[in-house]
């Protein structure tokens, strides 16, 4: 982790230059998440491949702290290529580990 900061170098190069970022016109999947208590909120747009199932694009939009956009990018990172059943199975620890972690604090934040 940097010492000016609780965020690993990783959760800093996904916050200041996300992955993924935007919104995909006519989607074939879409979903909004968040907490209205913390303000944390993200929006998902895919395209899925008709045939093979698998996630051919996918953005998002984020409206929260730096562990909600660094986490947003890499589980977009992560599904892009694998079928929409195998990418539900991410999870949020999955993503916080790929990220090299997440202060405790900030957890909340990419579930």
């Amino acid at each position: 982790m940097n010492t000016n900061s609780p965020y690993s170098e990783k959760v800093m190069k996904y916050f200041q230059n996300p992955k993924n970022i935007g919104e995909i016109d006519d989607p074939d999947g879409r979903a909004k998440e968040g907490s209205p208590a913390c303000g944390d909120m993200v929006q998902l747009y895919l395209k899925v491949d008709e045939d093979s199932l698998e996630i051919t694009d996918i953005k998002f939009r984020s409206y929260g702290c730096a562990s909600n956009i660094a986490t947003g990018s890499i589980i977009t990172e992560m599904a892009k290529g694998k079928t929409v059943e195998e990418a539900k199975e991410i999870t949020w620890q999955q993503a916080a580990d790929e990220l090299g972690g997440l202060p405790k604090v900030k957890m909340h934040c990419s579930v």
